[in-house]
């Protein structure tokens, strides 16, 4: 989970309700106070029949009243179409503000997700990024309107009631009040389990997901390995949590409901046995007491409502404090405001002294210098984890050096725009990602905007064409999810034929035909022969076919380039190169192709 921010405890609710209205509901200001105009008017009109019941009650028994009466049950009926259109027009306008505060709330959640380096998601799920924007948004709608609906129509209710109660009879009413600060005691000590198991239900349900992408993701894996019973157990190991803590929650809400229930019925108890009293012994006025009664009744479930705000504003709150861990995470990859475009004249790479730890105190660049040349092929080998696939995120800023610097044409890449920099590079990898959609929606995403014939060009380039023409659909066949319905080597021929549609003076390439099998590698070498033409290539590869034809070759070990050269240059030297491919292909092999 993210990690961020203050803990829970640290952050007070109503602290954390005053930024929302700040951030989300301000812009929604009128709307909200239109709402709590007519809750006002639901909670008048409540008050008002409480009120009424004591003339009613008076009236029905002389004559001479029912004119009166009739004009009462009148005034009644408007009452409670009044309340019915108010409560309607209230409804409707929350609805639409919170609907528009859930879009808005993701969409910059969003938007704060596409401006964070690739460290940020490393060690994360994507179902958690799924959750935030799926459920936890809807905490911030649920936190603000509940403030509007328990401001302007519980408290208001609670308030007029109570005057009238007061007013009907102030010794009772007394009585009855005494209550609420015993209640309000009791769900102080629920509010911090409701808290907890709030917190406990959104990581379950992130869990959730996160089986289920990788279920659906992984299902070749899941029966080649036989592995359904344990993503059974996953599942159900998720679900048991939800489902616990959803029952702690419940029980929490129910306890809440229960200590209303048992306080009201304490107060309603003593206002008949006193109320009664009154009226039989003392003679008191029948309609003051029924209206006082009424009064206590309606005001039983606002006052069970407002009971139970803190609970439920607290699990709202869980949903915003989420939403806030995400935009209050510093932006690393954030767009460079003023700073110069990258100006690629040459297009000279150059790295020196150059630093980065994906965790502190373990270097994986060690002072790193290279140089890769205009217009030439430059290969990065040497055994996994040395650092060469970070190389080429750094060149293009997905990671950021903690020593020395990365050049374009002497310009710090950290230093330049970042839009102008990532327009400049082609970068093609191994692990091939297609996007939703048509094969012509991919290649096309190299450049948006290009023409079907400039579609089509980069793919005849990329030695696509023909096997995309053998499909029914040609050019408008779906890839499936993440290009599952082509093989490997078509889905890396179209990530080429990307590449070729961007026109970038730069080329990245990262061990792009590792996983193909002799034929594909073939065909996909071709296409990248058509793409490195008068470009700066830096490619990073195992393969001796993609190796051999480099202007020059860096080996990267622990870090650092230990050495450099061309293919003939380095075997002739017997070094870590040669001790390197020697022990895969043997000398004999190595000295035949320099």
């Amino acid at each position: 989970m993210l990690d961020r921010t203050p803990p829970e405890d640290q952050i007070g609710a109503f602290r954390m309700l005053g930024r929302l209205i700040r951030d989300f509901g301000r812009d929604h200001i009128r709307g909200y106070l239109l709402s709590a105009l007519l809750l006002a008017l639901v909670a008048l009109s409540v008050t008002a029949v409480a009120a009424m019941l004591k003339p009613v009650l008076n009236g029905m028994v002389a004559a001479e009243k029912f004119g009166q009466m009739r004009a009462m049950a009148f005034e009644v009926v408007a009452l409670f179409v009044l309340r019915g259109a108010a409560t309607f027009g209230s409804m409707l306008t929350l609805s639409r503000i919170g609907n528009r505060i859930v879009a808005t709330a993701q969409r910059r959640v969003f938007d704060r997700l596409l401006n964070q380096n690739l460290m940020f998601f490393q060690d994360r799920h994507s179902s958690e990024f799924v959750a935030r924007l799926v459920i936890a948004a809807n905490g911030v709608r649920d936190s603000l309107q509940l403030v509007v609906q328990s401001g302007a129509r519980d408290l208001l209710s609670i308030v007029g009631l109570a005057a009238v109660m007061i007013y009907q009879d102030p010794l009772v009413a007394a009585g009855a009040i005494c209550a609420l600060p015993i209640l309000v005691f009791f769900i102080r000590r629920i509010i911090t389990k409701v808290k907890r198991f709030a917190k406990r239900s959104f990581q379950g349900s992130t869990q959730i997901m996160q089986t289920m992408s990788e279920t659906v993701l992984g299902a070749r894996i899941i029966k080649a390995f036989n592995l359904e019973a344990e993503m059974r157990e996953r599942m159900a190991r998720s679900v048991r949590t939800v489902e616990g803590s959803a029952n702690r929650i419940a029980a929490g809400n129910g306890l809440t409901a229960l200590l209303a229930d048992t306080l009201a019925g304490l107060a309603i108890g003593f206002a008949v046995y006193y109320g009664s009293w009154r009226v039989s012994v003392q003679h008191a006025d029948v309609g003051s007491f029924v209206s006082f009664l009424g009064a206590l009744l309606l005001a039983y479930e606002p006052a069970k409502r407002l009971s139970a705000f803190s609970v439920n504003l607290q699990n709202g709150m869980v949903g915003a404090r989420l939403i806030y861990e995400v935009l209050d995470a510093p932006l690393d990859d954030a767009p460079s405001m003023g700073a110069p475009p990258l100006q690629v004249t040459e297009g000279r790479i150059t790295l020196e002294r150059a630093r980065f730890a994906y965790r502190q105190g373990e270097d994986v660049l060690d002072g790193v210098d290279l140089v890769a040349e205009p217009n030439q092929t430059t290969a990065l080998v040497g055994p996994s984890g040395g650092g060469k696939s970070t190389i080429l995120g750094v060149i293009q800023r997905f990671f950021v050096l903690s020593g020395g610097r990365a050049t374009i044409d002497s310009q710090d890449v950290a230093a330049v725009d970042l839009a102008s920099l990532r327009a400049r590079i082609a970068f093609v990898s191994q692990d091939v990602f297609l996007f939703r959609g048509t094969i012509r929606d991919n290649i096309a995403l190299g450049r948006i905007g290009a023409s079907e014939d400039e579609i089509v060009e980069a793919a005849r380039r990329a030695n696509a064409h023909d096997f995309i023409m053998s499909f029914a659909e040609g050019y408008d066949a779906s890839v499936g999810e993440q290009g599952t319905q082509l093989s490997g080597g078509q889905r890396q021929r179209i990530a080429i034929a990307r590449a070729i549609l961007k026109n970038a003076p730069i080329l990245l390439l990262d061990e792009p035909t590792a996983a193909l099998d002799s034929e594909s590698e073939r065909e996909v070498q071709t296409a990248l022969d058509a793409l490195r033409m008068g470009r700066t290539t830096m490619v990073v590869a195992h393969r001796l076919q993609t190796i051999v034809g480099a202007d020059r070759i860096y080996v990267i070990e622990k870090g650092r380039a230990i050495e450099s050269g061309s293919h003939k240059e380095l075997v002739a030297r017997e070094g870590a190169y040669c001790s390197f491919f020697a022990a895969q292909f043997g000398l004999g092999a190595l000295r035949s192709l320099a």
